[in-house]
C-alpha cells in the first residue's frame, strides 16, 4: 500500500478515511499533512501516482481506468473497514469521481461524502468545450500556467525544475482530457457532495455535478484563484467544514 498510499499518520482507531487525490502534475505531500492537522477520528491517505516522489522512475498512467484499477486494487479492503470520504482538487476531482463511479458499480460500496473541488463535471458542456492544453508546446503551455496562477513564478523560471514537473502536469492533464463519462440518466450516489472553488479562477460548471447523487449538494466558493485551496486561511475553513461533515457521516453511520 505504502507504494500508492501517502499517510503521515496511521490511525488504527480513527473512525474515518479521508482519501485525497492530487491535482493534475501534483504529488501527495500537500495531502499527507492534513493527517498531522485533522483531529484523531479522522486517518488521512494521499494517493501518490506514478512518475513522481517516490515511484518517479514509474512510467505515467495513459489513461483514468489504470488509476481507478490501481487504487481501488489496493484501497478495497480497507474501504469495506470503516466509513470514507473523497477529495479531489482539479484533475484530483475528476480521479475522485472515477473512483466512486466504480466502487458503486463493481462493489456497491460509496463515500460518506465527497469533496470536489476546481472543476466542471465531465459530462458538463464547460468540461465538453474547454481546449486541450495537453498537447501543447512547452513554450504555449507555460504562458497557460502563468495564466491561471497558483504556479510560483521562480518555478516556472526554473529550467531544471520545470524538465522534472512538465512531464506529470502534461501526461494528467492528457488522462483528463481524454477521460469520458456520459450524463447518469438517474443519480448513480446517495452521498452527500460539495463542491469548492475559487471565486477567481476559471468558471466552473459545479451545479452539473450534482446530477451525479441523490444525496445533498453544496457549494462553498473562496476568495483565491485556481489554487486557492493554497491559502492557509482557505485551507484552516475547508479542513474544519471537512472534518465537521466526516463527524456528522460517522454518527449516521454507526
Amino acid at each position: 500500500m505504502e507504494k500508492v498510499i501517502n499517510c503521515f499518520k496511521r490511525r488504527p482507531d480513527a473512525v474515518s478515511r479521508l482519501i485525497c487525490f492530487p491535482w493534475a502534475g501534483g504529488g501527495s505531500i500537500h495531502y499527507a499533512r492534513w493527517g498531522n492537522v485533522v483531529n484523531s477520528s479522522i486517518e488521512v491517505f494521499a494517493v501518490k501516482l506514478p512518475g513522481r516522489e517516490s515511484r518517479a522512475k514509474e512510467p505515467f498512467f495513459q489513461n483514468m481506468q489504470q488509476i481507478v484499477d490501481e487504487v481501488i486494487g489496493v484501497l478495497l479492503p480497507l474501504l469495506k473497514e470503516k466509513p470514507f470520504a473523497l477529495f479531489g482538487h482539479s484533475f484530483g476531482a475528476f480521479t475522485s469521481f472515477a473512483v466512486a463511479d466504480a466502487l458503486k458499480r463493481l462493489h456497491n460500496l460509496e463515500p460518506v461524502h465527497i469533496f470536489l473541488s476546481g472543476a466542471s463535471a465531465p459530462y458538463s458542456e464547460t468540461r465538453i468545450n474547454t481546449p486541450k492544453r495537453s498537447d501543447l508546446s512547452d513554450e504555449d503551455f507555460l504562458k497557460w500556467m502563468s495564466s491561471i496562477g497558483g504556479t510560483p513564478p521562480e518555478l516556472l523560471a526554473n529550467p531544471e525544475v520545470l524538465k522534472l514537473f512538465l512531464p506529470a502536469l502534461k501526461a494528467d492533464l492528457h488522462i483528463v482530457e481524454n477521460y469520458r463519462r456520459d450524463k447518469p440518466d438517474s443519480p448513480i450516489l446517495s452521498c452527500p457532495i460539495t463542491c469548492f472553488d475559487g471565486k477567481d479562477d476559471i468558471p466552473h460548471d459545479l451545479q452539473a455535478w450534482k446530477s451525479i447523487t441523490s444525496g445533498d449538494f453544496t457549494v462553498r466558493m473562496f476568495d483565491g484563484s485556481h489554487f486557492y485551496l493554497k491559502d492557509s486561511a482557505n485551507e484552516k475553513i475547508i479542513l474544519d467544514f471537512v472534518t465537521k461533515q466526516l463527524e456528522t457521516s460517522e454518527m449516521d453511520y454507526l
